[in-house]
């Protein structure tokens, strides 16, 4: 938080400095953090093993079966191994959430995670971890709902928007960019982020073009480090596996694979990009301009789903906590289990708009704002 001033903002919206109890509600506010900082221990890290092992078996009985016949039940569980790997497992982890337990294996810390040979083992997907922690962690949770925030999806979806096209066409738009946005969008977001950030970020016209285009080094990095290792490994390296039972078995797990690459980025999709877009969200036309007004925008600027139960929460891949994980970045995906209906009482208490609802309600609200039937709401 040491970008933000400490100094009083000249006018922190929402109305609380309208009934004067700004400095109360931000006293609960911390109170709920000090009582969940003081649950922290041994308990969160055998949570996060018992998903981590949730991940590993749903792994391994998707691609157990996977040679048998194509089928979605097989697809499925390799995609939600994956979602939950990246969304439950990297998310977290590499925030930092585990760093300060002193039980935490030294490969859930946010330095070895996923880091050098650790990706393989860790998080191996489309995305380089060093590029998304940065495109994620900093550009995005800093800048939420600003022009410049990376994850803005009225903004990156303008082009759409700005399109004459009938609404069932771009439907069907937004549904192919869903069924590929790991790679056709996000991995190359979050390596032009990158590249952004060692530039001294002088070269704000840069978009995802170059990205793919092979006279950069971003397009270099996107094929050597992102696409052709996750390629060769889980379509050509996977299924090779599965030839000493017969070429028919191999054919049937990269069709699987190939299936559950489509799940597991319409999951995707589905949980993450609905976070922060919708009419009854807001974005931002200013920089933040101190501490208090930053958690007012995590709050008004993002939306939960259906929260409670590990199940629940793990098949949401914890992103059902995204306004308490806006709040606390670092906080353990038990601790967002415990301080979510403070974190909404306190809302409703003092009118704050807290949203919550199913992720189909979000995901028909953000499909309006990417073609242009809605618009989000402007502060």
């Amino acid at each position: 938080m040491n970008q933000l001033s400490e100094q009083p903002a000249n006018e922190i919206h929402f109305g609380l400095v309208e009934n004067e109890a700004i400095d109360d509600f931000f006293k609960k506010l911390k109170d709920i953090e000090q009582q969940a900082k003081v649950r922290v221990g041994d308990d969160d890290i055998r949570h996060l093993l018992k998903l981590e092992s949730w991940c590993n078996w749903l792994y391994l009985i998707g691609l157990g079966t996977a040679w048998i016949l194509p089928n979605p039940i097989s697809a499925f569980f390799l995609s939600q191994s994956k979602f939950c790997r990246w969304a439950c497992l990297a998310h977290h982890v590499l925030h930092g959430a585990y760093n300060h337990i002193d039980s935490v294996p030294n490969r859930l810390t946010s330095d070895k995670f996923a880091r050098g040979i650790r990706r393989f083992t860790d998080w191996f997907d489309w995305i380089l971890p060093s590029d998304w922690v940065y495109e994620h962690n900093f550009q995005h949770h800093y800048h939420l709902g600003e022009k410049h925030d990376p994850d803005l999806v009225e903004e990156n979806l303008q082009w759409l928007r700005d399109k004459k096209y009938p609404n069932s066409v771009k439907w069907f738009i937004v549904f192919i960019l869903a069924c590929t946005w790991k790679f056709t969008y996000y991995n190359s977001n979050t390596i032009l982020e990158n590249y952004k950030k060692k530039r001294g970020n002088t070269a704000q016209v840069l978009n995802l073009s170059y990205a793919w285009n092979l006279k950069y080094p971003p397009a270099r990095r996107l094929i050597l480090l992102s696409i052709l290792p996750y390629f060769c490994f889980n379509f050509v390296f996977l299924p090779s596996l599965f030839l000493f039972i017969s070429p028919t078995a191999a054919l049937y797990v990269l069709i699987n694979l190939v299936l559950a690459e489509v799940f597991t980025n319409l999951h995707s999709f589905i949980m993450i990009v609905t976070n922060h877009s919708g009419s009854d969200i807001f974005r931002f036309t200013t920089k933040i301009s101190e501490k208090r007004e930053f958690f007012i925008r995590q709050i008004v600027g993002s939306t939960n789903y259906k929260t409670g139960g590990d199940f629940n929460d793990f098949f949401h891949g914890f992103l059902n906590y995204q306004i308490e994980h806006h709040l606390w970045p670092k906080m353990t995906l038990r601790q967002y289990q415990f301080v979510q209906p403070k974190v909404k009482k306190l809302c409703h208490d003092f009118g704050i708009p807290y949203h919550q609802e199913s992720f189909v309600s979000r995901l028909k609200k953000t499909v309006n704002v990417m073609i242009g039937v809605e618009t989000m709401k402007v502060v």
